[in-house]
């Protein structure tokens, strides 16, 4: 379970210059806060940072956007980023909801989404990040050419996840319900969540998706 409370998270992310305030108004601005027209690929829920950033050091001529809304988890990824100085990596600590106020359309190329919060209660089911309404917000949002990356152990979310994805018109490019397993796993990059889970045996659900 994530920790909700880190004393002093709040303030050290307001500081912080790798996290971007008033993110509202960053929105089609994006390349000009980077200072180039590189491609941008955003992970939202992003936990302690651990993907994004073996990705961001992998790929430095595509920018990223870490989208995390706990404070106490965010802080965690600030403290490497600031060891690391990674250029082409910023965070904005936000709700996932709000994603349409802060990103025009098409300036997204690429959305990963990794061992998202399943919300089980179905009178949840449009919270969870894979539904047809958080679909919907991003095709608002990704590129022509853009897709989309879901990885996680919890079949039941895995199952839903893709009908969402048929019902909403997306079309599938790959699934598998054992990635560490599948001729697919080539170049994966593992999640600290990943990780854990497989480490306990757990197979690792993964589809790639576009709109």
């Amino acid at each position: 379970m994530r920790l909700r409370n880190v004393k002093g998270s709040r303030e050290a992310i307001a500081a912080n210059e790798f996290v971007i305030h008033n993110e509202e108004e960053a929105k089609g601005g994006w390349n000009r806060i980077f200072g180039n027209t590189n491609p941008i690929h955003i992970e939202i829920g992003m936990g302690k940072g651990q993907f994004i950033m073996e990705l961001a050091k992998t790929n430095p001529n595509i920018n990223y956007i870490g989208i995390e809304k706990f404070s106490s988890v965010l802080i965690r990824a600030i403290e490497k980023q600031e060891e690391e100085q990674l250029p082409n990596l910023r965070f904005i600590r936000m709700d996932a909801e709000n994603i349409e106020n802060v990103f025009d359309n098409a300036e997204v190329d690429y959305i990963y989404l990794n061992f998202s919060d399943p919300w089980p209660k179905d009178r949840h089911a449009k919270r969870r990040l894979t539904s047809s309404q958080f679909l919907k917000r991003y095709v608002n949002i990704l590129s022509k050419n853009g897709g989309l990356t879901f990885k996680t152990d919890n079949r039941a979310l895995f199952d839903f996840s893709l009908e969402q994805v048929k019902l909403s018109g997306w079309k599938l490019i790959n699934v598998t319900y054992d990635l560490h397993h599948s001729p697919f796993c080539e170049g994966n990059i593992m999640t600290e969540y990943e990780k854990r889970f497989s480490d306990m045996g757990n197979p690792i659900c993964r589809m790639v998706c576009t709109p």
